[in-house]
């Protein structure tokens, strides 16, 4: 019996390595190492592929969402006190990028099935203070997004897409990163389209909040020494610019691989105790193209699911343990009932899926899933 690793990022980054020790040396040869060419060129393709105007490159993902935050209070349109909605089961950054801008989160229940936030609930929600729905595009699946933008027309909000874990997914024949007013986008190691690193991104078609932003993530600055706002430093880096030109057009094949992954997951787990990450009657299913950042399942008894997949090789993640409103972070949130939230941050699990697994390993997690029982 093998091990069957969660991610293997050693096999996914090791095809690119020729490819990578190139972009390196271009980098190294050229002396130019921040907000350079690289990072201008990969902006260039990354906006490209998600069909905006716009890319930004920033340091991570958390500083993407606060920098069109940030960019919407410079502008006028967000202030201090305003409030943004966001899922209650999604993970902490979504949450921190709002808090930290001294705007107010506003939590929403999730689909069961889904596990995206809930669009039926969303209008209750809104009043004189509220200023944006934040959608989280969690674990490759798109949230409703036909259904959010309209409600945010109709209130006459802004739709920030946070798209961490949707790079390449697709929604009426648009890309995650072009469904919103603007969006935020991790390269962490470990997601779809990866860097060597912390990495990410903002995409959008507004040129004024890009013409603020762009200044906003280099200490408010588009002129050295010449500071126009209190900004930040989140910048891109060239390496990791470069790194991601590497990957970024083998994005859609590594994606595909993914879905068939999903696919055999889909057709030979055939256990009642075991929910897959979605419903067969469900209309998400018919909206989009679903990336599988992660193959989710629910079990009722997941920590002793869990033991029975480790006695099978298999290396699973909870994707998350502990929701939001019950972290030390948000204690002020300790009272809030959220039953669906906290029924899927109880029952969650995620399998092993990513472009380099072999169909000996998805049998092998066929195999013990449907093993399984309680």
């Amino acid at each position: 019996m093998q091990m069957v690793e969660f991610l293997n990022l050693k096999a996914i980054n090791k095809r690119h390595k020729e490819a990578f020790m190139q972009a390196f040396e271009r980098v190294l040869d050229s002396g130019w190492f921040i907000l350079g060419e690289e990072v201008k060129k990969f902006e260039k393709e990354f906006a490209a592929y998600c069909g905006t105007k716009h890319c930004i490159g920033v340091a991570n993902g958390l500083d993407a969402l606060q920098l069109i935050i940030e960019g919407y209070k410079e502008i006028g349109i967000m202030k201090a006190g305003d409030e943004i909605i966001v899922p209650a089961n999604t993970y902490i950054a979504s949450i921190l990028a709002i808090s930290k801008t001294g705007l107010t989160p506003v939590l929403v229940e999730p689909e069961i099935d889904s596990c995206l936030i809930n669009p039926l609930l969303i209008e209750e929600k809104i009043n004189d203070r509220t200023k944006a729905i934040l959608p989280v595009h969690l674990y490759g699946k798109l949230c409703d997004m036909d259904a959010i933008n309209a409600i945010a027309k109709k209130r006459g909000i802004k739709v920030i897409e946070d798209c961490a874990q949707a790079h390449g997914a697709v929604y009426n024949n648009k890309r995650s990163g072009n469904l919103g007013n603007a969006a935020g986008f991790s390269f962490y190691p470990g997601k779809n389209l990866g860097a060597l690193g912390d990495a990410g991104a903002i995409t959008t078609n507004d040129d004024e909040l890009v013409n603020v932003i762009t200044a906003l993530r280099n200490y408010g600055s588009k002129i050295k020494y010449e500071n126009l706002y209190k900004g930040i430093n989140s910048r891109l880096d060239e390496i990791q610019a470069a790194f991601l030109s590497v990957k970024l057009p083998q994005l859609d094949d590594e994606n595909q691989r993914r879905r068939e992954v999903a696919q055999y997951y889909s057709d030979n787990i055939k256990n009642e105790n075991v929910q897959l990450p979605y419903s067969k009657n469900s209309a998400i299913l018919k909206l989009t193209d679903n990336v599988w950042h992660v193959f989710h399942v629910r079990v009722k008894d997941r920590a002793l699911f869990q033991k029975h997949l480790t006695a099978y090789g298999l290396q699973t993640i909870i994707h998350y343990p502990v929701p939001v409103h019950h972290q030390d972070a948000y204690k002020e949130w300790a009272q809030h009932i959220l039953p669906v939230t906290e029924k899927i941050h109880q029952q969650i699990i995620s399998l092993p899926i990513s472009p380099v697994m072999e169909l000996t390993a998805c049998k092998q997690v066929v195999e013990a899933v449907n093993s399984y029982q309680p």
